[in-house]
């Protein structure tokens, strides 16, 4: 009988800013779900856009991270130094003609009802100021999530033919998440429930090139004042200097988490060892939780 597969876990934050709760929450609940299972948990950089980085941010990222106790295994991954595996993988498609060049611009498909017809599909373009899009043939029209149980797609969003590298030659998140993915091994994904879109669209590349596909966990997200997601975009305050563990306690309750009594007793690896042994989805609210919409 084979051995069971090991557990491995991953948190990816772009460098596109400071972490804030709402990315705490993200890297807390995937820390936890993985220590729950004597997992590994690994941390990627995705420094693929280098037009959206802001310069030194990843640092603070790591340096957040070992303040606040999540500790991970293993190297750092920094997508900045995976070109090659992107190439690799865009080579590999398009030889087996599952990929094709695309000289649409935005203006074009917004004519089109703002969901890509396959205009370019049939046209055999060469790559000159051209996106390459992957030629949708197997299509993911839903998926079952650890905690929001099976989420439905749009026909539209399944079946679209969607881009894998840009026109101005940087690798889409989407086939740099799957490559890398694959590459360290990850089989389940815990993550916030505004990347539930993109998921049907990774399934499907994992499905393309071959791989294994992990399972999903998105949790839900926290909201500002305004009802908005928080998010760098969104100027969400980084997180505080000084103790991380009444931070670590809000995070908790928004995960719905039993809470240590006198935890202001407890160290910060008491307390995330006390959070990992009680850790449970059950416990974790579902309101707000889908908050994404495909």
């Amino acid at each position: 009988m084979p051995q069971e597969q090991h557990y491995t876990g991953r948190f990816a934050p772009s460098p596109s800013g400071d972490l804030h709760f709402g990315s705490l929450i993200a890297a807390l609940g995937s820390y936890l779900h993985a220590r729950s299972q004597n997992g590994r948990w690994l941390v990627r950089i995705d420094d693929i856009d280098p037009p959206r980085e802001i310069p030194g941010s990843a640092d603070r990222i790591l340096a957040t991270l070992e303040r606040y106790g999540l500790e991970w295994d293993g190297e750092v991954v920094w997508q900045s130094k995976r070109h090659d595996a992107y190439r690799a993988a865009l080579d590999w498609l398009y030889q087996q003609q599952k990929s094709y060049y695309c000289t649409c611009t935005r203006q074009r498909i917004s004519q089109t009802g703002g969901t890509y017809d396959g205009h370019c599909r049939d046209l055999n373009l060469g790559a000159e100021n051209a996106a390459i899009r992957l030629r949708q043939t197997l299509p993911v029209y839903g998926f079952d999530d650890d905690f929001q149980g099976h989420l439905q797609a749009s026909t539209k969003l399944a079946e679209e033919d969607f881009i894998i590298r840009r026109r101005d030659g940087l690798f889409a998140y989407n086939l740099a998440v799957v490559v890398d993915d694959h590459f360290q091994g990850v089989n389940h994904i815990v993550r916030g429930a505004d990347l539930i879109e993109p998921t049907v669209r990774q399934i499907s590349l994992y499905r393309q090139l071959g791989y294994p596909q992990p399972g999903y966990l998105h949790l839900p997200l926290a909201l500002n004042e305004n009802g908005d997601k928080l998010s760098k975009q969104n100027h969400a305050p980084a997180l505080p200097e000084g103790d991380p563990r009444p931070v670590i306690i809000n995070a908790l309750k928004f995960l719905g988490q039993r809470l240590p009594e006198n935890w202001q007793d407890y160290t910060l690896p008491l307390l995330l060892r006390w959070a990992t042994t009680h850790w449970t989805t059950a416990d974790i609210p579902h309101q707000g939780a889908n908050a994404a919409q495909m």
